[in-house]
């Protein structure tokens, strides 16, 4: 017997949602023989984004049942049964959790379709819920509502218990009643971490670092890899005795603190960073009429590389960025194939460079404006100031001759305004071509707070 099961959530952090609809089909594997729908009042508030998704307001759940309410008939529904949705995980976990607030422990067996699909339906191209039954010709209605999510994933386990001829593959799914699910231990671990950015490291029963990451929410980042499946998975949380964790302010730190201590430590579970993490650059050449070109070339080509990037792809991304923003030529940049004046000319946005009617020197000035932006010069003298571990607290990177140094926390300017007492709170941190991909890479996507410049 199953309970084909489908829960909205009020979203926000993890295991602080509530419910606030729930559906509950009792399937016998061949029709449905009981069933339970009902909206439920979570006693929170919802995430503006899950009232445009699912269309559930507070004031639709004024007046419907609390989950103690409730509780008593769904544990009579899904007594003796298996569990059946779509993405079985989250919403046990947040079955689990409810009841866990009233102090009852509810375990049932679960079985995942999105588990299934894959082993059963292997060239789909996507397993999300609506796109998957629509690639059947599953008729769906009333979808990001439970009741309506629940009766499509009817349809589409119906199709998937005719799929599974050798009736081996649902007995292998079947997960055992806490798998996905943290235990004690693991909540007495997972409740003592902070929501907040840094490194956290896992220990064995002898203390060694077994797994270390950089996470911007550390607690979240330790629920999922407790929770996830997956043979290397099961293993780390099943070898994890204890969470430790160092918080660093804000993900530039954290990045290149993971990246060192990876290289270092290299622990058992996690992924090593390659040798050197960048293959492209780009070039600097003049061509016939003196203007500046940025070509885009493996790194070992280049003589002078000016930034760097993990790919071809990476590379021209931001060369058509930074063309298109300092307004230079996409001809001389080799992005136009254009026999005359490029189109950017046509539209404003090239200011003739490709048929020689802007001054070089301006040309050029704006494109050594656009290399400055985002990558470290050789004779780079800089701070990158950003977010501390508090509040009242700022952290700093120094980078001396274009090579990182290390980073510190500070609370008042004059400690970074003399750079004898800035280098006593400087960590040391390996200079590294690397190093200065991570923090490039970073500086093209996101901002830190402020880039000073020191004195030689």
């Amino acid at each position: 017997m199953y309970a084909i099961l489908d829960i909205e959530t009020t979203g926000g952090k993890f295991n602080e949602e509530g419910i606030t609809e729930i559906a509950i089909h009792k399937f016998d594997g061949q029709k449905v023989v009981d069933k339970f729908i009902s909206l439920v009042n979570p006693e929170k508030e919802i995430q503006p984004f899950v009232v445009k998704l699912t269309g559930i307001n507070s004031k639709m759940l004024h007046t419907a049942p609390k989950f103690h309410e409730v509780a008593k008939r769904i544990i009579e529904i899904t007594e003796d049964t298996v569990l059946v949705a779509h993405n079985a995980q989250f919403d046990y976990r947040i079955l689990r959790t409810e009841f866990r607030r009233l102090g009852y422990n509810f375990e049932r067996k679960t079985l995942c379709t999105v588990d299934l699909s894959k082993l059963l339906l292997p060239d789909a191209e996507s397993y999300s819920l609506g796109k998957l039954v629509r690639s059947l010709g599953i008729p769906v209605s009333d979808r990001h509502r439970a009741n309506g999510d629940a009766l499509a994933t009817i349809k589409l386990f119906k199709l998937l218990l005719v799929k599974d001829s050798e009736k081996i593959i649902i007995k292998d799914t079947i997960r055992k009643e806490t798998q996905g699910e943290l235990s004690e231990k693991q909540l007495d671990i997972v409740r003592e971490l902070p929501n907040n950015t840094g490194i956290f490291y896992m220990h064995n029963k002898d203390g060694d670092i077994i797994y270390l990451s950089k996470s911007t929410d550390i607690k979240k980042r330790v629920n999922q890899l407790f929770t996830k499946s997956g043979d290397k998975s099961r293993k780390l949380a099943k070898d994890t005795k204890k969470v430790t964790y160092e918080l660093t302010g804000n993900e530039l730190v954290a990045i290149l603190k993971e990246h060192e201590e990876l290289l270092k430590l290299k622990p058992k579970y996690s992924s090593i960073p390659r040798k050197r993490m960048f293959s492209h650059t780009l070039c600097k050449t003049e061509n016939e009429n003196g203007y500046f070109v940025l070509e885009i070339k493996a790194y070992r080509e280049c003589k002078e590389p000016l930034a760097l990037f993990n790919g071809v792809f990476s590379a021209k991304n931001y060369l058509y960025k930074i063309t298109k923003e300092l307004e230079l030529c996409e001809k001389v940049n080799g992005i136009s194939e254009a026999r005359n004046n490029c189109s950017g000319y046509k539209n404003g946005t090239c200011k003739g460079a490709c048929i020689s009617k802007e001054d070089q020197k301006e040309y050029n000035d704006r494109v050594v404006a656009a290399i400055s932006r985002n990558s470290i010069r050789k004779d780079a003298n800089i701070l990158l100031l950003d977010k501390g571990r508090e509040i009242g607290e700022q952290s700093a990177i120094l980078i001396k001759n274009g090579s990182l140094v290390g980073f510190g926390f500070y609370d008042l300017n004059y400690q970074i305004n003399n750079i004898h007492i800035l280098e006593t709170l400087i960590t040391p941190m390996n200079g590294t071509r690397d190093a200065n991909f991570l923090i490039e890479s970073y500086l093209r996507k996101k901002r830190v707070h402020k880039i000073v410049e020191l004195n030689a």
